[in-house]
């Protein structure tokens, strides 16, 4: 398996990344990245939902739909996500979630894993994680809520679906809802205190010295190509991220040109 580091900050380019990843890369990978100020949603989920558009536009958060399912994740620079894609016919996700309890005990954070395979501290989230099988590979992706911004957190996603007859949402029992938690960051919980960037790099180590990485990979000319075209034709459209939720939503359009001008005003459509 080899560990890419990548340095962008952008959540189109990621999602798009680990799509790419998954079904054109030859090799097992270990990807760690992080994202400006974003909200990722799972595939099945209904974006309107999850999200609170008056505050997301005025704070100019991308909303990103990944190609895995599960519930919605706030990403800003102070969070940090990381990506495992192996070959793989019986999947063994439960082995990353105690892979990154073992990581966190060596920092000297007590987490334990949960149902779902996220992580807590005290009973508090730090980590959600979503899953994917694909073509007999299987990806293993999940967020670390290192230095998050919790209040941004929290504001960002504020999902309402209540007023969404005014602008004609459909809706689905068939959607996937997140499930809300409390959270906290790992920095209160850490013996000392330890840069991000230096937390990366104990990452790297642990999984150097436990033989799960064995080498460094950056993206050829022929990657990124790749990884920006799907970017711009999937990632980045409306089509994917919004409107993937709403094939019957009549008043669409008016809705994203009215976060686009910034005329949304306490979550409900301007009419």
């Amino acid at each position: 398996m080899v560990s890419i580091l990548n340095d962008s900050t952008d959540a189109y380019f990621h999602l798009a990344a680990e799509e790419y990843l998954l079904g054109s890369f030859g090799q097992d990978v270990f990807m760690i990245w992080q994202n400006d100020r974003s909200v990722v949603i799972g595939k099945h989920q209904n974006v309107w939902a999850e999200i609170n558009p008056a505050f997301i536009q005025e704070r100019d958060i991308k909303v990103v739909r990944r190609f895995s399912g599960g519930g919605a994740v706030y990403h800003d620079l102070g969070n940090l996500n990381f990506t495992f894609i192996e070959s793989s016919r019986n999947a063994d996700f439960d082995k990353y979630t105690s892979l990154m309890v073992d990581l966190l005990a060596e920092v000297g954070v007590p987490a334990e894993a949960d149902s779902r395979r996220g992580l807590t501290v005290q009973g508090l989230k730090i980590s959600g994680s979503a899953q994917c099988i694909h073509r007999g590979k299987c990806m293993y992706h999940a967020t670390l809520l290192y230095k998050t911004n919790l209040q941004m957190l929290a504001s960002a996603l504020q999902g309402d679906l209540s007023d969404s007859a005014e602008w004609g949402v459909e809706r689905r029992a068939a959607y996937v809802h997140s499930v809300r938690s409390p959270v906290t960051n790992i920095t209160h919980y850490l013996p000392s205190a330890l840069q991000l960037q230096d937390f990366k790099n104990i990452i790297i180590s642990f999984l150097l010295k436990n033989k799960i990485v064995e080498g460094e990979y950056q993206f050829s000319p022929y990657d990124l190509q790749a990884i920006n075209q799907l970017k711009e034709e999937k990632y980045a459209t409306t089509e994917w991220n919004f409107q993937a939720t709403a094939p019957k939503c009549s008043n669409y359009d008016l809705y994203v040109n009215c976060l686009r001008a910034r005329c949304i005003v306490k979550k409900r459509l301007i009419k």
